[in-house]
């Protein structure tokens, strides 16, 4: 899923995103609150009509925030005290108002409040982020007020396997449409957040599908895959697509590199995408340069079609019974070298 935070993914229209074949959108219940707020959203026919995005959607609690926005939160049993980030007000999110605003917005699938530690973290704060996740899972599912929302369950306990475990059984208990493994790639090591998805995510309900969330670069998709995810999130493809980092059959392409200066090549041969069909490097590299919009903008858009068609492969590859065969051949090609890329 496209990361589209404030109802946008940067620097790219839902028409473009609809040629790379990108089938569902994220967006975000914290920023969507503050601006422009889900009455407004709701008063407009909801999130799918504001954005003109004829796709699905996904909307997060906001329980990503109770990491990223570290500095301006403070965490009790009830929720989460905010101060925004963009005028210092105070602003609260509980396990139900997540949920009702969420439902304002209209997405076909929604997630629970809830806490999301940093890693490396002590016991005591994983058990604690734990037991506030499964009651706040509990209280949220009970505010749930639309039938036609899936609301996902998300599992915590950093790399503790028993903790994972515990508030798996917990929320399963509690019965969710999906599961999510949150409080991943929040400053562990990447091998051992690889690790740690080879051995818990096959674990969750088989019926139901799996997301790991905020994750990542080709490989790390392809090796969730394997351990059988199914659903994932990342700003990578156009974050680093903004910076001039295009991810390709090949390995990582660096634009700012001199040696693209006056390379009539596309960013990847292999690709169909409207930049490599369209645009040489040599002039990619003279936009991110020159600071152009429109440089950002084209290499998201081939990043995110190279993000796509990788989930297309490994879907007809389980189809087809091939993927161990697939999967082989890609970790012995130069494209696992985007592991290198994560940021």
């Amino acid at each position: 899923m496209p990361v589209g935070t404030r109802g946008a993914v940067k620097g790219l229209s839902p028409a473009q995103l609809a040629q790379t074949g990108t089938q569902i959108l994220l967006a975000n219940t914290y920023h969507l609150m503050l601006r422009p707020g889900a009455a407004t959203v709701a008063a407009l026919d909801g999130l799918h009509r504001f954005m003109g995005w004829n796709g699905a959607l996904l909307t997060d609690s906001g329980g990503f925030q109770v990491y990223s926005l570290g500095a301006l939160r403070r965490v009790d049993e009830d929720g989460v005290a905010f101060r925004s980030h963009l005028d210092g007000s105070p602003v609260r999110l509980t396990p139900e108002s997540a949920i009702e605003i969420q439902n304002q917005l209209g997405a076909d699938i929604i997630m629970p409040l809830d806490e999301c530690p940093p890693l490396p973290a002590e016991p005591a704060g994983l058990e604690a982020a734990v037991r506030r996740t499964v009651a706040w899972a509990r209280r949220s599912r009970a505010a749930h007020r639309r039938p036609d929302q899936a609301v996902y369950g998300i599992v915590q306990g950093g790399l503790d396997l028993s903790l994972r475990r515990a508030c798996l059984a917990e929320l399963v208990d509690i019965g969710f449409d999906g599961y999510a493994l949150g409080g991943l790639s929040v400053g562990e090591p990447p091998e051992q957040m690889q690790a740690f998805v080879q051995t818990f995510a096959p674990e969750l309900p088989e019926e139901r599908p799996r997301y790991l969330m905020g994750v990542g670069t080709p490989a790390d998709l392809v090796r969730a895959v394997a351990a059988g995810v199914d659903q994932f999130d990342c700003v990578l493809p156009t974050r680093n697509g903004r910076k001039g980092y295009a991810f390709t059959s090949a390995g990582t392409l660096r634009l700012r590199n001199a040696c693209h200066a006056r390379s009539s090549e596309p960013l990847d041969p292999a690709c169909d995408c409207y930049t490599c069909r369209t645009f040489a490097r040599a002039y990619l590299r003279h936009l991110i340069l020159s600071g152009e919009v429109l440089g950002g903008t084209l290499v998201s858009l081939h990043n995110i079609h190279f993000y796509q068609s990788l989930m297309r492969q490994m879907r007809t590859a389980i189809a087809e019974g091939t993927f161990d065969t697939w999967r082989r051949a890609f970790e012995s090609g130069p494209a696992v070298r985007q592991s290198e890329e994560h940021e």
